[in-house]
């Protein structure tokens, strides 16, 4: 159950490093988001392992 609002947490948060850059707003929040959701699909993996 974690897993999959761990997984649309990301997609969120993918989508809000889009629209960053849309805005054309400072790359450091754009990566900050982008590392965000790579660290959310981690801890999704990470958690249907166990």
């Amino acid at each position: 159950m974690w897993s999959i609002v761990l997984m649309g947490l990301a997609g969120l948060l993918v989508g809000g490093a889009l629209s960053f850059r849309q805005q054309h707003k400072p790359l450091w929040t754009q990566v900050s988001f982008y590392v965000l959701a790579a660290m959310s699909l981690l801890a999704a993996y990470l958690l249907t392992l166990s």
